[in-house]
């Protein structure tokens, strides 16, 4: 049996301070349950409430990518700089090291390759496989206006379900295919379709014009897609109007893994998400970066 509270000290109960009941950081987040709070926190940083997400998930479609022939060579260096690894769950097992304290978002649908219609995706993890890999978030796409866009949503759906009963978030993923227009009209409906349904947060395209109504529509934080390798000057850029414009992070791929100096990349695009420099400012960081020893 435990011991009695034999102490002589008297006890105080602080009577006059009440126990403090503090929102959540993440917008939209603040009715989750406590571990899918926790895995958010994991995924975005809770000092600047952004993140830095890495993703070299393309492999499930693409099979070996540029710049990810080797994801066992190419990708470590860069792990420490993220906040977050986007990956499949192949990858996980086979190159991450179990002792990464990396956030996790794992893609967790897929099937068709880049030869066929790429729409035609299913749920492809299970999610008590997602709990026994511990990751923080599973990622899901879907296809808003393609041919199998009711499919796709069925797919979000279903892994929201599960994930509720698990405590693991879902990001909602807006694919845009080639027969579909990239504005800000498609991205409001896609994005605010996924939050809608519920996915904790979301991940899209930055467009141009207009980027603020996307933000400010979803009711979710919005994480942009890196999209197809940029000049560095560019990336940069895109990455600082995107936040100026409301959205919470970056999930860049090739945009890092494919530049000139990856590791001095990332570190440029670390400090425009969390620091708030200026696109010029952390371009003269990377190319400084690059002429030194972090390549």
């Amino acid at each position: 049996m435990p011991e009695a509270d034999s102490s002589s000290k008297q006890k105080e109960y602080f009577p006059g301070i009440p126990q403090k009941n503090e929102l959540f950081f993440l917008k939209g987040s603040n009715n989750l349950d406590w571990g899918m709070k926790n895995r958010l926190a994991r995924i975005f940083n809770p000092a600047s409430g952004k993140t830095v997400m890495l993703a070299f998930d393309h492999g499930y479609f693409q099979g070996p990518t540029t710049g990810l022939e080797r994801v066992d060579i190419s990708i470590p260096p860069l792990a420490l700089q993220a906040d977050a690894l986007m990956l499949t769950r192949g990858i996980l097992r086979s190159v991450i090291p179990p002792s990464t304290h990396k956030a996790i978002v794992m893609r967790a649908s897929g099937g068709p390759s880049i030869l066929k219609e790429l729409s035609n995706e299913h749920i492809a993890v299970a999610m008590d496989d997602a709990v026994r890999m511990n990751v923080s978030a599973v990622a899901v796409q879907v296809f808003v206006g393609g041919e199998f866009e009711t499919q796709s949503i069925r797919n979000l759906t279903r892994l929201v379900d599960a994930g509720m009963r698990c405590g693991i978030p879902v990001l909602g993923v807006t694919a845009v295919g080639k027969d579909l227009v990239r504005d800000a009209r498609y991205m409001r409906l896609a994005t605010r379709i996924c939050a809608e349904l519920g996915a904790a947060f979301v991940k899209t395209y930055y467009v141009d014009e207009d980027f603020e109504s996307v933000t400010a529509s979803c009711p979710v934080p919005v994480v942009i897609a890196g999209g197809k390798k940029l000049p560095e000057l560019d990336a940069l850029t895109m990455a600082r109007n995107a936040i100026d414009q409301g959205a919470l992070g970056v999930d860049m791929g090739r945009n890092i893994f494919q530049s000139d100096a990856p590791v001095a990349m990332l570190e440029a695009v670390r400090k425009i998400v969390h620091e708030g420099l200026s696109p010029k400012e952390a371009f003269e960081m990377y190319q400084s970066l690059k002429g030194g020893k972090r390549r």
